[in-house]
């Protein structure tokens, strides 16, 4: 059996966690698997957004403590790409997160990986790090208070308890709230609305907000002035106004 799923349908791929026996808990050899995953989805110039889905009852329960009391920790988290491979992944594509069930832990850090986030009402969020004697270091305690009031990431880092989807749509940690089973679906009609768009002006665009948030407003305009400038130079910035003149959909190339 795959520890995880990969499939392309059009110009968006699907990468399922496929561990439910154990709670899609991140061992080494899923972390690689799903490291290989992205490196394949990357490469692919077919290929313009991810879905990150979890198959089974749990999205992902974090590390897999087995394996960690075992002494198999290595390949858990690396260096370069993080908690799973993916968590401090550098990458320029989109990718979604689609959660239909708890997403704990490392599991949660994996959601705060992706760029958008699409929940139904069975998903609950927690970091129980804490009840275990460990730090959420692989994005809760770093992304989570960019994301939400400080006073509530402090909340969820010092209790370890979970909330559910609503309160983290009212928070702003979810874009879309979907009935149970219909989160993936739900993802693939969003990621239909972003594959409409230029691939490059798409990843431009992403790359602004996310280098922006890490700037003064100064610097981030003139961030968002030189992935602009770099867009004016590929064959999609002519194409975009010769669409619109001619009353035709854009054909995207990606160049």
């Amino acid at each position: 059996m795959s520890l995880v799923i990969y499939e392309a349908e059009g110009k968006v791929a699907v990468i399922t966690l496929n561990r439910p026996e154990a709670r899609n808990a991140m061992s080494p050899e899923l972390a690689s698997a799903l490291g290989e995953a992205f490196d394949q989805f990357e490469a692919d110039d077919g290929l313009w957004v991810a879905i990150l889905a979890g198959n089974g009852r749990i999205f992902c329960a974090g590390a897999d403590l087995k394996a960690i009391s075992e002494g198999r920790a290595a390949g858990l988290i690396t260096k370069e790409e993080g908690f799973g491979r993916f968590a401090r992944r550098q990458r320029a594509k989109p990718v979604i997160a689609a959660v239909d069930r708890p997403a704990l832990a490392g599991g949660f850090e994996l959601v705060l990986g992706c760029d958008l986030v699409v929940a139904s009402t069975e998903a609950v969020f927690g970091l129980p790090e804490v009840k275990r004697s460990l730090v959420a270091s692989e994005g809760g305690v770093t992304r989570l208070p960019r994301r939400i009031p400080t006073n509530i990431a402090m909340e969820l880092a010092l209790t370890g308890d979970t909330i559910d989807v609503h309160r983290a749509h009212a928070l702003g940690l979810v874009n879309v709230v979907c009935e149970p089973g219909q989160a993936l679906a739900e993802a693939k009609a969003l990621a239909e609305r972003i594959v409409v768009n230029a691939p490059l002006a798409v990843r431009a665009a992403r790359r602004a907000i996310l280098d922006g948030l890490e700037t003064t407003e100064a610097e981030g305009f003139g961030v968002a002035a030189r992935l602009g400038a770099e867009i004016a130079k590929t064959e999609d910035f002519k194409e975009g106004p010769r669409a619109f003149v001619e009353k035709r959909p854009p054909v995207w190339q990606g160049r």
